[in-house]
């Protein structure tokens, strides 16, 4: 018995120290040492801090910024944690509505959006990324179209001729992915640092 215990048991500590340290490891180290950016987060520094991750998206509400798509992520309700409530851009929650196209809360929550659109005076707030979360919740992309619809309010907010907000736009639009893939698209963190850089 001892005699067939013994080399099973010595496969277990082996394979358990090869996947499960070993390889681990040498693909973190390998990628940290190839994509340092990439293996740490993609994280964007101003001034010595981090501003966030180019992969995550913030939840802008100031009408200086320019501000992502709606996000579905939850978090426990503080009063009784059976429950959840909104918590938009919840990294450590990240996950869609599951609202199918009959639920009345996904129609009450896009009649919502469309109105916030129209009270901060999108030009269009009836895009589909305006009104609509992500699989995710986390999206850091928002369509070009949706950046354009909300340049107004930004320029009037800040001040700044719309001229400069659209050109701002147009130099953030980033094109499909090895030119197949997706659509073009701009990152809302990105841009709304370079939205500050503005004088």
């Amino acid at each position: 018995m001892l005699a067939q215990l013994r080399p099973a048991l010595v496969m277990i500590v082996l394979f358990s120290a090869l996947t499960g340290i070993a390889y681990p490891l040498a693909i973190t180290g390998i990628a940290q040492l190839t994509f340092p950016g990439q293996a740490y987060g993609s994280l964007i520094e101003r001034g010595g801090k981090i501003a966030g991750s180019a992969l995550i998206g913030q939840n802008f509400s100031s009408d200086r910024y320019f501000h992502g798509r709606p996000s579905a992520t939850t978090t426990p309700d503080p009063a009784d944690p059976s429950k959840t409530v909104d918590a938009p851009y919840n990294a450590a929650n990240s996950s869609g509505s599951n609202l199918g196209p009959t639920s009345k809360k996904l129609v009450d929550r896009i009649g919502s959006a469309i109105a916030a659109g129209i009270e901060a005076g999108y030009t269009d707030p009836f895009l589909a990324d305006a009104v609509t979360a992500s699989a995710s919740g986390l999206d850091p992309h928002i369509s070009p179209g949706f950046a354009v619809a909300q340049a107004e309010t930004v320029a009037k907010a800040r001040n700044l001729p719309l001229s400069k907000v659209q050109a701002l736009i147009e130099a953030h639009i980033e094109p499909r992915s090895a030119g197949l893939f997706g659509e073009p698209r701009v990152n809302v963190l990105l841009l709304n640092l370079a939205l500050d850089d503005v004088r």
